[in-house]
């Protein structure tokens, strides 16, 4: 058998080719990661107030400043009131949020979110 079959592994140049690609994945990931994870918070927002009594009956000013609240817990700074739309439907409201977040990626290059969300707040204080 030649030695050459015996070898196994990994040489230093591989190596270091393998971490940068691993370490360019988890920096996008860290870049990407908090808009999805503040998405998920305006989702899971939106679905809280679906549950609120009484949502059906209230202001559009007052469905906001509640979504708002919840925002600020979450602490989600890219969304603004003029990415948030409450318009009337049959039974309640629908809420709409469109809004789009950048992050600098590496020198000029940019990543960019666009993300929608849209909830109808139908529910009655009777409970119905």
């Amino acid at each position: 058998m030649n030695k050459r079959d015996k070898q196994q592994g990994l040489t230093l140049t591989s190596f270091v080719l393998v971490l940068a690609v691993v370490g360019f994945f988890a920096y996008v990931g860290m870049k990407l990661v908090p808009m999805y994870i503040e998405f998920y918070a305006v989702k899971t927002a939106l679905n809280g107030l679906s549950k609120e009594p009484g949502v059906a009956d209230m202001d559009p000013s007052k469905i906001q400043d509640l979504f708002f609240k919840r925002m600020d817990v979450d602490s989600a700074d890219n969304i603004k009131p003029s990415n948030v739309k409450v318009e009337r439907m049959d039974g309640g409201w629908k809420m709409t949020v469109k809004y789009e977040v950048r992050r600098d990626l590496i020198a000029n290059l940019d990543v960019v979110g666009k993300f929608d969300a849209e909830k109808a707040l139908t529910l009655r204080a009777t409970g119905q």
